[in-house]
């Protein structure tokens, strides 16, 4: 784990075991959309199109800044009505600016959205906060836990009947995802030891893409010959934020990446 993850991890923890103090599992398990039938992620990126993860974040570790933090509904409103296949929500609040309630935000206002909850999972005790935040879906990084903890935070997720996106960036992670059975896996381009960029680390690890898995290809993109170079690869969907939120209306740049990949 490198020295970002292991702070981050220490971090995480703290803030989780703060939460189930004042929200234990039998109060969130009451929460109006824990019991709401969440969507399928895997059919959704199974249509033929660039379907776009389109990402609400308003700082990150590498950029620092990137959007002024803000109510988080016309942002979504704007991705979806844009063509956004899912949004991604940051609800990591130190380093990426996140809230849990934007992902409740979100939910209430667009109930027909797919939503993916991001974070650091250290605990299964936040995929039941991401159930009950409304959430369908929860990232899982490999790099992030050992193989019996993520085991663990995977199985909890699917007994939610939430979909663990599990996020690799190296052939022994992507390895690691197999075994467990994830059949939805994100391959971050982001180096996370350096936090760098590299679109050769997708174009490596497409060539190991099983045929009855759905690959997002995340970090790095911002252009649609990107996309179409990694579509081209097998990749199902793509993840995207910074790109979209540097600018005033991060809808509107969404839409203008679509109607470069329809020329």
């Amino acid at each position: 784990m490198s020295s970002f993850l292991q702070k981050i991890y220490g971090i995480t923890q703290e803030r989780v075991a703060a939460a189930k103090k004042t929200m234990p599992v039998s109060v969130l398990e009451k929460e109006p959309f824990f019991s709401r039938k969440t969507g399928d992620v895997k059919k959704a990126f199974l249509q033929d199109d660039y379907n776009i993860i389109a990402e609400i974040k308003f700082a990150s570790p590498s950029e620092g800044s990137i959007h002024p933090p803000g109510n988080p509904v016309p942002v979504a409103s704007g991705y979806l009505d844009a063509g956004a296949r899912m949004l991604s929500i940051l609800t990591e609040p130190q380093y990426f600016k996140g809230d849990l309630e934007y992902l409740k935000a979100v939910r209430q206002a667009r109930p027909e959205a797919l939503l993916l909850r991001k974070d650091f999972m250290v605990d299964p005790y936040q995929m039941h906060e991401a159930k009950a935040y409304g959430a369908d879906a929860i990232l899982l990084i490999v790099a992030m836990t050992d193989e019996a903890l993520t085991r663990d935070l995977f199985q909890a997720a699917r007994a939610l009947k939430l979909t663990p996106l599990v996020e690799v960036h190296a052939e022994d992670e992507l390895n690691a995802a197999l075994k467990l059975g994830a059949d939805v896996i994100g391959v971050n381009n982001r180096n996370l030891k350096t936090l760098k960029t590299d679109l050769n680390i997708g174009r490596s690890l497409a060539q190991r893409k099983p045929k009855d898995s759905v690959f997002i290809c995340e970090s790095g993109l911002s252009t649609a010959e990107d996309l179409r170079s990694m579509r081209s690869l097998g990749y199902d969907g793509f993840l995207m934020g910074t790109h979209f939120m540097r600018r005033d209306n991060p809808g509107a740049a969404l839409l203008e990446l679509k109607e470069q990949l329809c020329a």
